[in-house]
């Protein structure tokens, strides 16, 4: 496919196909829990009565942050279906990330600056595991381009299992989930009340939503690279993975962050990097 193609259908079906994830989220969750659970439409509407609200900040430099970070999330994942270079992806990722925090520490709110603090933790628990996918990928592949990684002749998860646990893993926080949403929550259960978004509402709260349903595809989108070689098995694996990342949100509590940073880098030494030594010594 263009990578035109590539780039427009990401920009105009991702935030669709983000919001009919979070969507199935909040209901199979619900299920999990013997309630009957909203509508799989609800996000959207979520988002649309949001949008209509009164966009109250402590400063208006917050709507500056946030709206910076999802044109952030919006350029990552478009340049990663573009087929750009992988290690770019990941900074452009991190600078969003940055962007984010900025935005809760403006506010000047206990809860919100605690929450900035864990977002701030949960990076470093997750970044390390992520640099270490792309060179795993580069050192199959020999490349860091996406488009060249995609068109790799062979599945890369056989090359790269550990890898691929472990990058499963570090999705269980980027995406906030049980038992690493120590930043935030969509659960009643969070004590931060919703940590590092407690002081955004109305439309900035609403562009946040839609930067986590374009950075939903992307991470899932990052998934099908480990199956490239045959899409629809992709496809399938990356639903699969989303699902079970639920599953596990559904059943585990939340850690606290000092064994949340330690289980990461633990994960990172023994899967990741264990899984690159391996391929060092097969070369």
């Amino acid at each position: 496919m263009n990578p035109w193609l590539r780039l427009i259908l990401y920009l105009v079906a991702a935030p669709l196909a983000g919001g009919l994830l979070a969507g199935w989220d909040r209901r199979v969750s619900a299920r999990m829990q013997s309630r009957c659970g909203p509508p799989i439409l609800q996000p959207f509407y979520d988002v649309l009565k949001l949008w209509q609200k009164e966009n109250l900040a402590v400063y208006p430099s917050q709507n500056y942050f946030v709206l910076s970070f999802l044109l952030l999330v919006i350029f990552t994942g478009a340049l990663f279906f573009a087929g750009s270079d992988l290690l770019l992806v990941i900074f452009a990722l991190t600078t969003a990330s940055i962007f984010f925090v900025l935005g809760a520490y403006k506010a000047s709110s206990p809860f919100s600056f605690i929450g900035a603090e864990r977002e701030l933790i949960q990076m470093m628990a997750y970044e390390p595991m992520v640099l270490l996918t792309a060179i795993g990928m580069y050192m199959v592949t020999k490349t860091f381009y996406v488009h060249g990684i995609a068109s790799h002749g062979g599945m890369l998860v056989v090359a790269l299992p550990g890898v691929f646990l472990g990058f499963v893993f570090m999705l269980e926080i980027k995406f906030r989930k049980s038992p690493f949403d120590l930043s935030s929550s969509h659960h009643a259960h969070q004590e931060l009340v919703r940590g590092i978004t407690t002081e955004f509402s109305g439309r900035a709260l609403a562009m946040i939503e839609i930067a986590h349903w374009y950075e939903s595809v992307f991470l899932l989108g990052w998934v099908w690279l480990f199956f490239a070689s045959s899409p629809i098995v992709g496809v399938v694996m990356a639903l699969v993975v989303y699902g079970f990342v639920v599953l596990v949100d559904n059943v585990f509590a939340r850690l606290k962050w000092q064994t949340a940073l330690a289980s990461a880098w633990a994960v990172t030494a023994v899967l990741g990097f264990g899984n690159i030594i391996v391929l060092s010594l097969r070369r």
